[in-house]
């Protein structure tokens, strides 16, 4: 079997122009490629009738992260607790998370201030604008 390498990490997201933002802003990561994909390829690859993708690949130290806003939007359904089987989120690190944490926007949402865990790695989850969790770590 051939091997496998990481390529990227997918987050869906409603409204593209709202979310990039706040992972180019505020998370400082950069924005490396913008494009649409659309067809009866993507249609079948993605088993979405009439699919159409408008993507945004950001860079984050090697690990790309892809924003995608798809048509036809899918209903919505509930946010999955981080507890809760099927639930996602991305992992960013820095090197002084108290600086990070204090040079937050007001707006930004977290889940709570920074917490230092039993393995000694000091976490704190951000949301996104469409509540996507990030969560941003100091090992």
């Amino acid at each position: 079997m051939p091997s496998l390498s990481a390529h990227h990490v997918g987050i869906t997201v409603d409204d593209l122009e709202q979310t990039l933002p706040f992972y180019r802003d505020v998370l400082g990561l950069e924005v490396a490629d913008r494009f649409s994909v659309d067809g009866e390829a993507f249609s079948d690859a993605v088993g979405v009738d009439g699919a159409r993708g408008e993507f945004a690949h950001l860079e984050a130290d090697g690990i790309r992260i892809e924003l995608i806003e798809y048509e036809p939007e899918a209903p919505g359904s509930p946010a999955a607790g981080l507890n809760q089987p099927g639930a996602t989120h991305v992992g960013l690190a820095v090197d002084d998370l108290e600086t990070f944490y204090a040079g937050l926007p007001n707006d930004v949402s977290t889940i709570s201030e920074p917490r230092t865990t039993a393995s000694g790695t000091s976490i704190v989850f951000l949301h996104d604008p469409e509540e996507n969790l990030i969560e941003v770590l100091e090992a």
